[in-house]
């Protein structure tokens, strides 16, 4: 046991402690962090001036893209009319991310109620998730092989492009508005 600190009229016992000798905190002051406390809900964090700038490139570089096509006629007029395009890859690539954005849907959209019960869910979901890259990765080499007599050596990054920009619109699409709100949050009684 300690002996104390004297101090005016006797001695006052003191806590030591390795952790809070540097920083000069109380081993009281956390003492009652050990509850659990409610959170309050969380706000998107603000985009710096370089993310904004980056999600405005890959935006405007996949406008050129489907714009400008290959400088004769736009992207979507290539992909329905041209006969350079080798159509079964280019199905078999639409069909991959079909099947992507139907599981994204899926697991963000149809399963949001049962996400607070079930934890076999969310084993589930990350479970599928190597299968989904793989289907990403073969659509995306579909599309490159597809599109490949028309841009040739272009159509690795004209692909990739319109990839990122997919990536970058994304977080702004409906989707994200179906989040679950708390109950209590926009109570008026």
């Amino acid at each position: 046991m300690s002996g104390g600190t004297p101090t005016g009229g006797g001695l006052m016992r003191q806590r030591h402690s390795q952790g809070y000798a540097s920083s000069g905190d109380d081993l009281e002051d956390d003492a009652c962090s050990s509850r659990v406390r409610p959170q309050s809900p969380k706000f998107p964090e603000t985009r710096t001036w370089v993310e904004v700038l980056e999600n405005v490139l890959w935006i405007a570089s996949a406008v050129f893209i489907i714009y400008l096509g290959d400088w004769h006629s736009n992207f979507i007029y290539i992909l329905f009319h041209d006969g350079r395009i080798k159509r079964t890859p280019l199905y078999l690539g639409l069909f991959g991310v079909s099947l992507n954005v139907a599981y994204f849907v899926h697991t963000s959209m149809l399963l949001w109620g049962f996400r607070k019960s079930s934890e076999r869910w969310e084993l589930s979901s990350t479970d599928a998730l190597p299968y989904i890259t793989s289907i990403g990765l073969v659509s995306f080499c579909l599309f490159c092989y597809a599109l490949w007599p028309i841009w040739s050596f272009l159509t690795l990054p004209l692909v990739f492009t319109l990839f990122m920009a997919c990536m970058v619109i994304l977080p702004y699409m409906v989707l994200g508005t179906f989040k679950q709100q708390p109950s209590d949050m926009f109570r008026i009684d």
